[in-house]
């Protein structure tokens, strides 16, 4: 599946008295990083919501490696793990930018809510845009 980078530095208020990023903070790099994905990739989260549907987490997972430090860029590659035109998973691979160190790796789960908050298939509802996470998908990395 094709990846697409997002590239950030860490923030002084990100870090811990341990002097490293909370580990609260790679969820909110996830979703920084997902939100950029699905911009780039041309099926925008803007989009969804214009049109009236949400993509709330499900579930999501960190697998800590080694510690993120104020002053570091890193990269964040995204991909689409598994789509079924209700549900869509990702998956992050956080390295460090200078060295290629990988620091994080996870994943999100998300459904798609309409209007009434019951889930909806993006197939049926916004077919355009359905076509368009399909057509990324077939991509080679």
């Amino acid at each position: 599946m094709p990846s697409i980078i997002y590239t950030r530095p860490v923030f002084y208020y990100e870090t811990d008295r341990m002097d490293c990023v909370h580990h609260s903070n790679y969820i909110r790099w996830f979703e920084e990083a997902r939100i950029h994905f699905m911009r780039q990739a041309g099926f925008p989260y803007e989009e969804l919501e214009a049109a009236g549907i949400v993509s709330p987490v499900l579930s999501t997972q960190a697998n800590y490696r080694a510690m993120c430090r104020f002053g570091e860029v890193v990269e964040i590659a995204v991909q689409v793990e598994k789509y079924s035109s209700v549900r869509i998973r990702f998956h992050y691979t956080v390295q460090e930018q200078s060295t290629g160190q990988i620091r994080c790796d996870g994943q999100t789960s998300h459904c798609f809510l309409g209007a009434a908050g019951r889930p909806v298939s993006l197939k049926r509802a916004l077919p355009d845009f359905h076509r368009r996470v399909e057509k990324f998908l077939e991509k080679e990395d």
